[in-house]
């Protein structure tokens, strides 16, 4: 009896291996390496940042760190950013050998109260794409300087 039950199980077991198994039609192959090396050529070690909460008026900055995990040179084409309170800034005529890194430096101006989040799009190698992320909170600073505590001398007495 154990026998039949372990029989089956391992019947079962294999189906459900077979069943997960992608077969790529035949022609395809190149593609599906050609994509594989496309993801791969473009690493970043994170795709968002948040800045928390930030004072009004003093702009921020953050490195992203890209790698070139393939192995075709990488060339970083365009950076555009979803509006102008954001500045994007990398090296524009620098090729990325395969196993190589370069930076990324993103800007917000926190001009405006309130939470944001900005989308930045990096386009690599002419075709392809990725998107970056940045958010957090700005708050708004006081207007003025806090006001002079004249019971502060009464405090020394």
């Amino acid at each position: 009896m154990k026998q039949l039950f372990t029989c089956l199980f391992a019947i079962c077991l294999m189906s459900v291996v077979y069943a997960q198994t992608a077969t790529v039609p035949a022609g395809t192959a190149q593609n599906a390496l050609t994509i594989t090396q496309a993801d791969e050529l473009l690493t970043l070690k994170e795709t968002e940042f948040d800045f928390g909460k930030i004072p009004q008026g003093k702009p921020v900055v953050h490195i992203f760190e890209v790698t070139n995990k393939s192995n075709v040179p990488l060339k970083i084409s365009d950076i555009h950013a979803s509006c102008g309170c954001t500045t994007p800034e990398w090296e524009k005529d620098k090729a990325v050998a395969p196993g190589g890194n370069t930076k990324i430096t993103v800007g917000y101006n926190a001009a405006a109260e309130g939470p944001f989040t900005k989308f930045i799009t990096v386009t690599y190698n002419d075709t392809q794409s990725k998107q970056i992320t940045i958010k957090g909170e700005v708050w708004k600073t006081p207007g003025s300087s806090a006001p002079e505590n004249k019971g502060l001398n009464d405090l020394k007495n």
